[in-house]
């Protein structure tokens, strides 16, 4: 997992065991929340249903979906800099 913080880039590891804190499996979740009811004919028009859907999401989009204050939490109490 990758996280911005103050212009300083940093990476944490995320067990493969524990996707429930994986954000990138908060994103997809949204994804295929759409997909629900669709039925595609061939791989690109799935392709371009994705992409249309990831297209819509904004910064605070993606913010609100993958944000885990629990960890910001934990990296300030730290002292992280």
């Amino acid at each position: 997992m990758l996280c911005l913080l103050s212009s300083l880039l940093c990476s944490f590891f995320v067990t493969p065991s524990a996707p429930q804190v994986n954000p990138i499996e908060r994103l997809w979740e949204e994804i295929k929340r759409h997909l629900a009811w669709e039925s595609f004919g061939t791989l690109d028009e799935l392709r371009q249903f994705i992409w249309r859907r990831l297209e819509k999401l904004n910064t605070s989009i993606v913010a609100s979906i993958t944000g885990w204050d629990f960890i910001l939490d934990a990296l300030f109490e730290s002292n992280f800099s």
